[in-house]
């Protein structure tokens, strides 16, 4: 893991939407917007569950890592470190839950807090907010996906003899 507070190099800078990857959460990549007016990390996750395992508090989710398709689920479990009151970008108070998991932004990666919440009706399944960057990363707010796009993978059309 390489930790972008602990590099002697220029800063990482980040557009204002990126790809990124949550290796904790079996996650390859999603598409999440980089919103420095959020404190907080959001992921978007549905069917969630507590449940105690000795002295901790865990929770089992699904998300659905592509926009717009809701095919594709990925099960996660994940430690609960905290539950907290956030203000919603409507201005509603809701009360989630908080996991800890990497994140992975090109070659750097570096634990952050995420909380769980539906993002169902927001462009993005994941937003990451300003305590997840370190002070060596900065937002680029007119770039995009300075790190890179995700190569598609393209589909094999069969042959008709």
């Amino acid at each position: 893991m390489i930790d972008p507070m602990k590099r002697r190099m220029p800063p990482l800078i980040l557009g204002w939407r990126e790809w990124i990857g949550l290796p904790d959460l079996k996650v390859e990549r999603i598409k999440a917007k980089v919103d420095t007016g959020a404190r907080t990390s959001a992921l978007h996750a549905w069917d969630i569950h507590p449940f105690r395992r000795g002295d901790n508090t865990f929770v089992k989710f699904v998300l659905h890592p592509i926009q717009r398709n809701n095919d594709v689920e990925v099960a996660c479990t994940a430690r609960v470190i905290d539950t907290r009151y956030v203000r919603s970008s409507i201005g509603q108070r809701e009360k989630r839950y908080v996991i800890q998991s990497t994140v992975k932004l090109g070659e750097f990666s570096w634990p952050i807090e995420i909380t769980l919440t539906n993002r169902d009706e927001m462009g993005f399944r994941m937003l990451l907010g300003r305590s997840a960057l370190h002070r060596d990363v900065l937002v680029a707010p007119r770039s995009s996906y300075r790190l890179g796009k995700p190569k598609r993978k393209r589909s094999i059309k069969k042959r008709s003899r």
